[in-house]
């Protein structure tokens, strides 16, 4: 394994600290790991729920150009999170607009 080294502000290292003397860790590198775990966990839950999304969405049309200078997840996540307020705004009686 190899190490990375990390500053923290006294009051996050004493929360670190304290989060190992509960006894759920060892030590503070445990408890980072696993930090770090759920966080990638979220992050691929999130991706498969907006790709989720914009599969079951309306048809779309993404330009090459775009897909190119931000990455097919990227643009997708952008029309997906747009969809969603626009349904949103149409749902409070607010006008939506098409793009």
């Amino acid at each position: 394994m190899t190490s990375l080294n990390i500053s923290l502000p006294e009051a996050l290292k004493e929360y670190v600290e304290g989060q190992v003397a509960s006894g759920d860790w060892g030590t503070p590198s445990e408890y980072v790991r696993e930090l770090i775990r759920q966080d990638k966990e979220r992050r691929l839950g999130s991706l498969q729920a907006d790709l989720l999304a914009a599969a079951r969405g309306a048809k779309i049309e993404l330009p090459l150009a775009e897909i190119r200078k931000k990455g097919l997840v990227q643009v997708l996540r952008q029309r997906t999170r747009r969809n969603e307020r626009d349904q949103a705004s149409g749902q409070r009686g607010g006008s939506r607009r098409h793009r």
